[in-house]
């Protein structure tokens, strides 16, 4: 059998044999790459171990190190070092499963209690051993049969369940010096090629993501193939620390999630429920400039309702139990596309009426399970920034062009302008016309096109009841967040018989667009402060200014100020407290406070104040005036 290798030529190989038994021969050939860590076959990921057979000549592609692929390959032996250090230094401990993730691997384990920081360090020290120790990892292939009666004497119950489940009759297995463990690979060749590793945290994760079975520790890991990469990464992830939204909002008095009010559901403290009436206000007036209607439903509705929209059938496991009243079901909203509708059927349309533009910041509620919980990035209650535009067939491309208009403008304005786009097309279970989706998924790429954004397709990916736009955010970090998204529905008008009288007065169906800019209101908020750090620009901060006193004395000129700043517009609070004046600057600093003005004698002698800034510049005796119409241009520059 005839292998040929990017790089390296090409080589004989015996059939049903591993890579691995041509490495004498490519270590011979000098590549300025150095040795693959893997291969690509027909674009999937294969390692050295991997045996193959073929009636042509295969075209390996070589994976190095400086790449993702490899950096998958990589993390994956690492979380079996992992699991392996786990074994040898709880061997009670049942594994459950190792994947590689994007930041780096975990491992599932049962034991009877949660792992500590001091059980991590424990873990870290024999994973170095394993690594010095170089083992070799073996691949090898069973029957279900030999693999069942291989872990049964293992006492591994997780991985015998997942044996039961696997489709074929035959099963690969890894094993490192004695650990064996059930996997498909890919491998590096040996424990010794793991060089930059850390043992990152703990948490809990059910089995199979399923509430009702164990619960598990998951342990979570990264590696690189660099030290200095490992650092790098670890540095970022401190940052990230100090930006969690979590650790900001309790600091910076923004919101809170008391359990005693229940896990999820978001109280917005004065500060925060500040900014979002900012984020509001630009949100209602931009929309009302755009020709859309604002509406407002109920929080609840009778469950016939979710019956008639399908989300009993497709969504009911993420809605909360319904409430019984009068002897008939109501039940919490988890959308509020319905109410949408029954807004559209409240009268007969014509297609001269079209397009009908519907908004609402509309709070809706979903079960998400405890586990998934967090901050405001994952919450039970929130607030969609939520419409529904009704159109005809002729009219969905401008009508797409025109939100992604809406939705590039408010993510400039908040300080967004890198993001991701993906293009969903119509998966293998869906509804409606084939020939009505292909219009639809053409019509959302000549929107894309017309506004000149790059995008990517994501094959089969759309939502069964029609084609969407998902656009993803990148914050200041370099991470992506999913906020913005775009969906054509053909589903919702068939459902509640929506139709509007043609030129031809004829009945036809609408085009139904769903969409939302910021995604919620919540999620959003909590991108907003890790974005920023809490320190939110000018005109977006819940306090813009604070008017502090160098001695009590100085107290009327400085009220006197305090009311000015207020009578202009701005957001303003003042420290007369009877601190130093350093304790003072110290304190806003850590509210992030963009301007503090300092007010002492030589200020109040000659009618001017000394500003500081957030940044620890420093303008000493300004004119009011002055600064206020600084402060006037600060403000229009960001929200024009």
């Amino acid at each position: 059998m005839k292998i040929y290798i990017k790089d390296f030529g090409e080589f004989s190989l015996d059939p049903e044999k591993p890579l691995k038994i041509l490495l004498p021969e490519l270590k011979k050939i000098k590549s300025e790459k150095g040795l693959p860590i893997a291969f690509k076959l027909n674009g999937e990921i294969i390692d050295w171990h991997t045996p193959i057979s073929a009636s042509e000549t295969i075209v390996l592609e070589p994976i190095y190190p400086d790449t993702k692929e490899a950096l998958e390959v990589l993390r994956h032996t690492a979380s079996h070092l992992l699991a392996q250090a786990v074994k040898e230094l709880f061997p009670e401990a049942k594994l459950g499963i190792g994947p590689a993730i994007e930041e780096g691997f975990y491992y599932d384990i049962y034991y009877e209690r949660p792992f500590t920081e001091e059980d991590l360090k424990s873990l870290e020290k024999k994973i170095k051993e394993l690594i010095k120790r170089n083992l070799p990892l073996e691949r090898r292939e069973l029957s279900k049969d030999e693999a069942k009666e291989l872990f049964s004497k293992l006492k591994e119950d997780f991985k015998l369940e997942l044996i039961e489940e696997l489709p074929d009759s035959k099963v690969s297995i890894y094993t490192q010096g004695e650990f064996i463990d059930l996997c498909k690979g890919p491998h590096l060749l040996s424990t010794g090629q793991v060089k930059a590793f850390k043992l990152l945290s703990v948490s809990g994760a059910y089995w199979r993501g399923n509430e009702k079975n164990p619960m598990l520790w998951r342990i979570y890991g990264t590696a690189f193939f660099k030290d200095e990469d490992l650092e790098s990464y670890l540095n970022w992830l401190e940052e990230v620390k100090k930006r969690d939204h979590r650790k900001l909002g309790k600091e910076l008095e923004l919101f809170a999630i008391e359990e005693d009010i229940g896990p999820g559901l978001v109280i917005w403290l004065p500060k925060g429920a500040l900014v979002r009436k900012i984020i509001e206000d630009l949100w209602k007036e931009e929309h009302l400039k755009r020709g859309y209607h604002l509406v407002y439903t109920p929080h609840i509705a009778l469950r016939d309702l979710w019956k008639t929209s399908g989300h009993l059938d497709y969504y009911s496991e993420n809605m909360f139990p319904p409430m019984e009243l009068e002897n008939r079901a109501y039940q919490l909203k988890p959308m509020n596309c319905p109410f949408h509708i029954y807004i559209y059927n409240q009268k007969r349309r014509s297609y001269r009426e079209f397009p009908i533009r519907l908004c609402e910041l509309g709070t809706v509620y979903r079960y998400e399970r405890s586990g998934v919980l967090h901050g405001l990035l994952r919450v039970r209650g929130f607030t969609q920034d939520d419409a529904h535009i009704y159109c005809r067939e002729d009219q969905l491309e401008e009508e797409l062009i025109q939100v992604l208009d809406l939705v590039i403008y408010f993510l400039t304005l908040f300080g967004f302008k890198e993001y991701q786009i993906f293009l969903s097309t119509r998966p293998e279970k869906f509804v409606g016309d084939p020939a009505i989706w292909d219009k639809a998924e053409e019509a959302l790429k000549q929107a894309l096109e017309a506004k000149g954004l790059s995008y990517e397709i994501d094959p089969g990916e759309g939502v069964f009841y029609g084609p969407k736009i998902d656009l993803k955010i990148k914050d200041v970090l370099g991470r992506f967040w999913q906020c913005s998204t775009i969906q054509v529905d053909f589903n919702l008008p068939e459902r509640f018989n929506l139709v509007y009288i043609g030129e031809d007065n004829q009945f036809h169906r609408p085009i139904m667009i769903h969409r939302a800019l910021l995604g919620s209101l919540e999620r959003f908020f909590g991108v907003l402060i890790e974005h920023y750090g809490g320190a939110f620009p000018f005109w977006l901060s819940p306090v813009q200014i604070k008017v502090m006193t160098l001695t009590d004395r100085n107290i009327p000129y400085a009220e006197k100020i305090f009311q000015e700043l207020i009578k202009a517009g701005f957001r303003v609070e003042k420290d007369f407290r009877p601190e130093k004046i350093n304790y003072k600057i110290r304190s806003a600093q850590l509210e992030k406070i963009p301007y503090m003005v300092i007010i002492g004698d030589k200020e109040e002698m000659s009618q001017t104040i000394s500003v500081r800034k957030r940044s620890g510049e420093v303008i000493q005796n300004i004119k009011l005036s002055d600064f206020m119409e600084t402060l006037q241009k600060e403000n229009q520059i960001q929200v024009s």
